[in-house]
Parts: C-alpha cells; structure tokens; sequence
C-alpha cells in the first residue's frame, strides 16, 4: 500500500503537466471546433471543403518531400562526416548544424535574400539569361527552407548511430567478398534504418507544424498553419482554426506514432 501511495505521488508532477498544458487544452480546442455556426458539422466540413483538402495536401505532400531530400542528403553527408576525419571537420559539422540556431522567420528571410525579387539568384539569371528567377514566394522556397532547418537534426542523427556500427559486421561482409555497395545496403542501411525513420518522423513533424518560414514567405502559400492563422486571425473562424489544428496535430501524431511502432523504442531515443 505504502509503495503504490509512494508511486502515485512520484507521477503527480507529470500528470499534472500533462492535465495542464495537453488535455485540457485538447479538450478546449475540441470543444471550440463544435461551438460555431456549423457545431460539430464543423468538423465534416473540413473534410469535404476543396480549399481545406487542398491546404492539408499540399503540407503533406510538401512535409513529405522535404522528409526525403533531408534523409538522402543527411544520410551520405552524416555517414562520410563520422567516417571521415580531416582538418576543419569540427568545423564544418558546427556550421551544418548551425540553423537549428535560427527561427522561422530568419530562415524564411535567408531564403528570400537567395531566390527573392532582389535575391542572388535573381541578379545571377538576369545577369546570364536576361529573365530573372523567382521561387521564394511559392512551395519551391518553402521547401528550401524547411530542408534548410530540417538537414542539421539529420545529420546530428545519422552521426551517432554511425558511430555506434559494430565495424566487424562490416569487416565480414567483405570478407565474404561483398561489394562496397553490397556492404552499404545489406549491412550498414539496415542498421541506420531504424535512426533514419525516426529522425524522418521529426523532419514530417516539424515540415507540417512550421509557421514562422511559411509566415515570411506566404505571398503564394497555401499550407495549413497559414490556412489556420488566416482562418482565426483575420476571418475570426475559431471553430474552423481549431478543427483545423486538431487535424494538423493528428496527421503529425500519426505520422510519429508510425515511427515509432515500426523502429520502437531505439529510434525514438535516437530521435
């Protein structure tokens, strides 16, 4: 009796933290998406209106891409960083990871200064073409931009589990006469491959959720959280916005909750 009074006194403090900042916000949110015009119709009409539909399908489908690009390029730039040992690597491995440093708004404002109307890029095809190229104010910018912040927690994460590989695993495969690329997919890919999910749920989870870059680039943005700022703050539709949220932090969950069954409880960590 004394150790369960002990045991639940022991997970006071975070049940209180979990009462406090995530169920009964939840349970707010909900309630507010049933308390419009709508009531809870609200939540089918989100559904099965083409402007929401597209809005979420396109940061999916965005979230998604970015979630790729930022494994393939993290996967062979982290696993050559670990590997590998030259002069200024410390370096260089401080500077990629450097925009976890920025927000939002300072990596949307990087990406304007690149491929905005003033941009390099802009003055650079001018300059060689006479036409000047223009992306940062579309879904091309936007993708720039997430894979910039989302490229340095891939690294960080494919540099540890790299440094955890058993070497001998891949000493007897190539004794066995494995090829280097055999090496790679048979021996070291399955062996990231658990790393490589769960830091690709982060990037999906962070890609769907990011406001301040999607803010400072929306002059042709459509993605959800700006779909969800326009609905509260400039048409005052809370029931719509919380719907809305509850969606996007659905999607997201499901998408960490994926990882995790299929990684368990190692790549979560690694996460």
């Amino acid at each position: 009796m004394r150790s369960s009074a002990r045991s639940l006194l022991l997970t006071l403090p975070a049940l209180a933290v979990f009462s406090a900042f995530w169920l009964l916000p939840m349970a707010r949110l909900c309630a507010v998406g049933a308390s419009g015009p709508q009531g809870i119709a609200a939540y089918w009409l989100v559904l099965v209106d083409p402007r929401y539909m597209r809005s979420l399908l396109a940061t999916v489908a965005l979230s998604v891409a970015v979630t790729l690009a930022a494994l393939v390029v993290s996967g062979f730039t982290g696993f050559f960083l670990q590997r590998q040992r030259f002069p200024g690597r410390t370096l260089l491995v401080a500077l990629l990871s450097f925009p976890l440093a920025f927000p939002g708004v300072v990596v949307g404002f990087l990406v304007i200064l690149l491929a905005g109307r003033q941009g390099l890029l802009a003055a650079v095809t001018e300059w060689l073409t006479g036409d000047r190229l223009v992306f940062a104010y579309g879904m091309g910018g936007l993708f720039m931009g997430y894979l910039y912040f989302s490229i340095p927690r891939t690294i960080l994460t494919v540099m540890a589990n790299v440094e955890k590989l058993d070497p001998s695993l891949e000493e007897a495969a190539r004794t066995l006469g494995a090829s280097p690329l055999q090496v790679m997919t048979d021996v070291i890919l399955p062996a990231l491959m658990p790393a490589l999910i769960a830091a690709g749920a982060i990037c999906f989870a962070t890609s769907m959720g990011a406001f301040g870059t999607a803010f400072t680039l929306a002059t042709q943005i459509d993605v959800l959280p700006i779909t969800i700022y326009n609905e509260f703050t400039n048409y005052a539709n809370f029931s719509i916005a919380a719907v809305l949220s509850l969606i996007l932090g659905l999607v997201t969950w499901l998408a960490l909750a994926l990882a995790r069954q299929l990684t368990g409880t190692q790549a979560a960590a690694a996460a």
